[in-house]
């Protein structure tokens, strides 16, 4: 069921954006982004990484759940942030009520937060009740990933894997320029397919991949 929390907090867009600044499938506020590990700097943004912000979001909702020992005040504690939750569990017990989360007062966005991905988990279960056909999605890996420290264009790197440019980015969302960054080890994720051929061809191509260069200004 959590795998479904990206519809109700980015509709799976990893290039999603919130006034707030909240960023990727997941919304990682810039601060708990970094707290947990992922980059933001010039050239990349791993808040749009899916596999890296997937791996640090599902570290973080462990966390919510150790904390408050229920997933539903761990997923408010997601939306509404932990502090906030632990306040309001801390009022409750002051003044003698129960702890749970319809019990909590909350903001309308974390009180209509977990009954969205309820409705959404109701939907995916049971379409047909709704009135609703779902594409069938084939229970196999989809991409893999390819690992290099080599620099290279965006447009370069996706001619190698034999995939559009826009196909490219919309699986590697995470790069702020038309270039990927080498010196640090990149993740790049293709189909299975396309990751062969874009790891062969890289093996053998010796030849710059990249037509253009940052340089730090002297003072």
């Amino acid at each position: 069921e959590i795998a479904l929390l990206p519809m109700i907090e980015s509709a799976y867009n990893p290039t999603a954006l919130s006034v707030a600044r909240a960023a990727g499938i997941w919304q990682f506020m810039p601060s708990t982004g970094r707290h947990y590990g992922l980059a933001q700097n010039f050239w990349m943004d791993s808040r749009r990484d899916v596999l890296a912000a997937t791996d640090k979001a599902l570290v973080y909702l462990t966390k919510l759940h150790e904390d408050f020992g229920d997933w539903q005040l761990a997923l408010a504690g997601y939306n509404w942030g932990e502090g906030n939750v632990g306040k309001a569990l801390a009022r409750n017990k002051a003044k003698g009520l129960p702890l749970d989360y319809e019990s909590l007062d909350m903001p309308a966005e974390t009180r209509n937060y977990v009954p969205k991905l309820q409705a959404v988990k109701n939907i995916v279960r049971d379409p047909e009740k709704f009135g609703l056909a779902l594409a069938d999605i084939p229970d196999t890996p989809f991409f893999a990933v390819v690992k290099t420290d080599r620099k290279m264009d965006t447009k370069r790197a996706a001619e190698l894997a034999e995939l559009s440019l826009e196909d490219f980015l919309a699986l590697n969302p995470q790069h702020n320029r038309p270039v990927i960054a080498g010196a640090d080890e990149q993740s790049i994720l293709l189909p299975i397919d396309n990751a062969e051929i874009f790891a062969a061809k890289l093996e053998l191509t010796q030849q710059p991949l990249v037509s253009w260069q940052a340089y730090r200004m002297k003072a």
